[in-house]
């Protein structure tokens, strides 16, 4: 295929000679370009692909002659010869590049003539091949990071989320004090910053549904202005503390203790954040509202909205004006302090406004393009990166005129600055390999380091070795990547005392005053117990406690506890408590321990002597169960909790180990009335532990809340027990107004279950005959239906347990019982076990039918007759007739038949069908039963039919046989009967089960009962 050609013009009068193709193969975001043609021509071309019709053209502005991507393509070096019209001198450089055709730096390279470069594996480092030699030059990468708090924050460029596939990016916060690690993943990252306790970062929003959160005031704006990006305001486990959504690209970002400031080419807003703690003052204050300009602009800080109005007639909410107005001079650079704002352009202006009231301060001016800003502490000062990596310092001070001092302060090939947090004329610069420190005007010996400076602050500089944790060759941790250095003063203050004396060393500080230095000088005095020097050291650093410390030393006598009150206030304790036990002050040894809450060692101080106290003793034991339960190690909390004879340590450690049967034994130990108990109980009763939470109730004499325990666990039986124990009628009311509430909601198993722990069986019983309609009006399974039934029936024979008396038993006068209760009620135990009959014998014959035992079918069919109340009549009549054709029984089928024609509920057209059905079954058959066999009545001794239920001469009802659905003739004969249910079945039949087959309960033996 051919390539879309378009950084020059291709023609077969033309030629032009190709320096170079470089195409990165290794993983890159989507849609960065990965392929760079090169050519002779000072012409560049960067496409995504082979087929990219959009490309990026470059103007090197030099014989190109090679060029390569760096390890990860985010870098495109380039090498050739640069002519400078002006003095008609080839010079040799190196253009960086990024992906998308920005140039990043540039580095002039010495020789006649370079011919090729490459990178090192990790693009730390380039060599470039010029005349005979190879140079090389070290690379320090702008990575993505912050640092604030004792927490450095990076982006993670070896993470997996940096792939074709996806476009999030994961951001590490490293506290370097704990050496724990958060990871926040978020979208893709375009900045970040960092103040004393947050730090902020701008993402790009790839979501679609978040740039709704913009409220955009023109509805035609182009595909650029539509992106939403946002500002994260994180603290230093990376928790979102506060966020703002812009539609303007942060391409430089700022933040001080309030305010954060971002920058476009064109416009800069500041966005006043709150955090949890300023939350606390801003009842009853003002919306506090951002500030947006455009760099061209003049603000004087008293109202936005008529400051910002551009020649073209936009505004500052306006975005429309400037899209008109064309801004040849950029922004680069931006700095930000508590006082002021630097904002720098390309061509070397640099505006200073002032903070929060953003007004134009002053315009300052240098002859070269910056690179990086930082303000000292004071906003006195400001140091400024070139983009040759020249350093300058700025002066910013209303009362002189705004000058660069290039005479006497200029760095070059500095890649880092920091300015010092508590002197504004100290200055850490990093250039090449070497830190330089720059007091005022005057630099000090430099220290070799690689390091990124993190802070400088207290005469110390923290830098971090970001290559080799951002790399990810290596796990961080501080010791291999931290790096603390101490400035020269420090150092010399520290040889002086160490080994001149303290004069020599007051007077070296008193010329280079610092409280760093005072406090070293004061804490050497107190060594040499040199009281006096020492509290003059305090005084001159503001160190109340030291001042303090001074006046309790004057005090105390002894030598020895005078070394010893130093090393403690020094935090060198086990050098303080050496010193006590020398001075044969086991005591204040102990003291010591206990101020700190070493519990360990307060007990082996103790056994080292006598006279110690069993209070003492157990006091230790239960703080160090408190430290094993503040670490959740519950089994050793409870071990030393069990030493100190704590219960109430005790109680949460079995109550966190989940030994609740220990924690109840605890209620033995505590005497009435214990508030203790109210805790046990409480712990009890969330784990469902009624009966126990109510023991521990009423050991401590509220009754009131063992009811309310019984009532919240759904132990409505035994809250009524205790109610009327203690004559509290309202639980009554409580329990109707609670299962009226539970019916209401048509939560009917909830109420049964509360009206069956309640004791209240007969109104359960009619819930669940209402359960039971409903099932059956959903048409569900027969089975589902009968145990509704037959637990709605063995509810009743609950109630009827409670009625027995010492006269009238259960067991023996089971109908005398029911006779005692009103009709009502009667009728209703009696209808559930009438119900669960006609389920369970209209099951029983359909498994009859199916196995083809046709005559005993017959038999339970006939018996289905006497429960057409309970099942529909329709089906009692299909099965008997079924079951009676079957049999031959075609006298029967035709009463059967002749019933269901005779319905009123069934649709004419199935009557009809079954008018038919019979005429072609009786035409073939007739209507006359076949020989039955014969069985004796029991009380006329009549010969009847064995399928009948009932004797036809006197009308005796023969009991029917729960396992076969046969009648029981001889009902005075040996039967069994079911403890349970009372129902009977012939003993033969009963031998096949091992429960009831109406109840389903257990049979325990198959002893005959008369």
């Amino acid at each position: 295929m051919k390539l879309n050609i378009q950084c020059v013009s291709l023609n077969s009068n033309r030629s032009f000679k190709i320096a170079a193709v470089r195409w990165f193969n290794g993983r890159t975001p989507v849609n960065r370009p990965v392929l760079a043609i090169c050519y002779e021509t000072c012409k560049l071309q960067l496409m995504r692909n082979e087929s990219d019709d959009a490309p990026i053209l470059i103007d090197t502005g030099m014989r190109d002659i090679d060029a390569e991507w760096n390890h990860d393509g985010s870098i495109l070096a380039v090498c050739g010869t640069l002519i400078e019209y002006s003095s008609s001198k080839e010079l040799n450089q190196v253009n960086f590049y990024s992906p998308y055709g920005k140039l990043v730096r540039t580095l002039k390279v010495p020789g006649n003539e370079i011919t090729s470069l490459s990178w090192e594996g990790k693009s730390l480092r380039i060599a470039m091949a010029v005349d005979s030699f190879i140079y090389f030059a070290n690379i320090r990468p702008d990575y993505m990071w912050c640092y604030f708090e004792k927490t450095v924050v990076f982006l993670n460029r070896n993470s997996s989320n940096y792939t074709r596939n996806t476009t999030t990016n994961v951001v590490t916060f490293w506290n370097t004090i704990s050496n724990q690690s958060f990871l926040k993943e978020i979208e893709p990252a375009l900045g970040m910053a960092a103040c004393t306790e947050h730090c902020v970062l701008a993402v790009e929003c790839l979501n679609s549904n978040l740039k709704d959160a913009i409220a955009r005031t023109d509805k035609n704006d182009d595909a650029e202005n539509d992106k939403c990006y946002q500002l994260m305001l994180c603290n230093s486990i990376g928790t979102t503390v506060d966020s703002k959504y812009i539609d303007m690209r942060p391409n430089f970002i700022g933040i001080n203790s309030d305010h954060v400031v971002i920058a476009s080419y064109d416009e800069v807003l500041i966005w006043h954040y709150n955090t949890p703690k300023s939350a606390v003052n801003l009842h009853g204050a003002k919306t506090r509202k951002e500030h947006r300009f455009h760099i061209d602009d003049t603000p004087t800080g008293v109202e936005m909205a008529k400051d910002l109005v551009i020649a073209t007639g936009g505004t500052s909410g306006d975005s429309k004006g400037y899209k008109q107005h064309i801004n040849r001079d950029p922004i680069c650079a931006l700095a930000m302090s508590e006082k002021i704002l630097l904002v720098a352009r390309t061509s070397g202006v640099i505006n200073e406004y002032s903070v929060p009231n953003i007004a134009l301060r002053n315009r300052h001016t240098i002859n070269t393009t910056p690179y990086k800003l930082a303000i000292n502490c004071n906003s006195g000062r400001a140091a400024v990166i070139d983009d040759a990596g020249v350093m300058t310092l700025l002066d910013l001070d209303d009362d002189r005129e705004s000058q660069l001092n290039f005479n006497r302060v200029e760095r070059k090939d500095v890649w880092a600055i920091c300015w010092a947090k508590d002197n504004p004329l100290l200055l850490a610069l990093m250039e090449k390999t070497r830190m330089y420190v720059f007091r005022g005007n005057d630099p000090e010996e430099p220290i070799s380091c690689s390091g990124y400076i993190c802070a400088f602050e207290d005469l110390e500089i923290t830098s971090v070795l970001l290559d080799d944790i951002i790399s990810g060759d290596e796990t961080q941790n501080s010791i291999n990547h931290i790096i603390q250095l101490r400035v020269k003063s420090l150092r010399d203050t520290d040889d002086l005392l160490q080994h001149v004396g303290l004069d020599d060393a007051k007077q070296f500080i008193e010329d280079n005053p610092h409280p760093r230095l005072w406090r070293l000088l004061a804490e050497s005095a107190l060594k040499k117990l040199e009281l006096d020097v020492a509290e003059n050291a305090f005084v001159r650093c503001a160190n109340y406690p030291g001042i303090q410390l001074i006046k309790r030393l004057r005090n105390i006598p002894s030598p020895m506890l005078q070394k010893a009150e130093i090393s403690a206030f020094y935090g060198e304790f086990e050098e303080a408590e050496k010193f006590y036990m020398d001075a044969d002050r086991r005591d204040l040894a102990i003291n010591l321990r206990i101020t700190l809450c070493d519990w360990f060692r307060v007990v082996q101080l103790y056994r080292m002597g006598s006279g110690v106290s069993d209070q003492q003793i157990e006091t230790a034991w239960r703080e160090i169960g408190n430290h094993f339960a503040s670490l959740r190690s519950w089994e050793s909390a409870k071990e030393y909790y069990e030493k100190s004879h704590h219960i109430e340590g005790l109680m949460d450690a079995l109550y966190h180990l989940e030994r609740f049967d220990e924690l109840e034994q605890c209620i033995d130990k505590l005497p009435d009335k214990n508030p203790l108990l109210a805790r046990i109980a409480e712990m009890l009763a969330s784990v469902g532990m009624c009966s126990e939470a109510v023991k521990a109730y009423l050991k401590m004499g509220d009754p009131k809340a063992a009811v309310d325990a019984c009532v919240n666990l759904r132990q409505w039986g035994e809250a009524l027990q205790l109610a009327r124990k203690f004559d509290m009628p309202q639980i009554g009311d409580l329990l109707s107004k609670h299962a009226a509430q539970l019916i209401k909601e048509n939560r009917l198993p909830e109420a049964i279950e509360l009206q069956k722990k309640a004791c209240r069986y007969l109104d359960a019983v009619r819930l669940l005959g209402k359960l039971a309609q409903r099932e059956t009006e959903k048409d569900s399974s027969m089975l589902r239906v009968k145990k509704l039934y037959v637990l709605a029936a063995l509810l009743a024979e609950e109630h009827l347990k409670t009625l027995s008396t010492q006269e009238l038993s259960y067991k023996v006068d089971r109908n005398s019982l029911l006779d005692t209760m009103s009709p009502e009620d009667s009728h209703v135990v009696e209808h559930m076990w009438h119900a669960a009959e006609a389920y369970h014998f209209m099951m029983l014959a359909q498994r009859q039918l199916r196995f083809g035992v046709v005559h005993s079918a017959l038999t339970t069919a006939l018996r289905l007759c006497d429960y057409d109340d309970i099942l529909p009549k329709e089906d009692v009549y299909n099965i008997l007739a079924l079951a009676s054709c079957a049999d031959r029984a075609f006298g029967t089928c035709a009463k059967a038949f002749t019933k269901l024609e005779s319905l009123d509920n069934i649709p004419e057209r199935r009557i009809h069908e079954y008018k038919e059905l019979a005429a072609s079954i009786f035409a073939k058959h007739g209507s006359e039963d076949g020989k039955a066999e014969m069985v004796k009545c029991y009380s006329c001794n009549t010969s009847v039919p064995d399928s009948l239920p009932a004797c036809t001469i006197c009308g005796a009802r023969f009991p029917a046989c729960v396992s076969s659905g046969k009648p029981i003739t001889q009902p005075t004969s040996n039967i069994w009967i079911c403890g349970i249910c009372h129902h009977c079945a012939a003993p033969v039949e009963i031998t096949r089960h091992h429960t009831c087959p109406l109840c389903h309960s257990l049979i325990i033996s198959t002893t005959l009962e008369i």
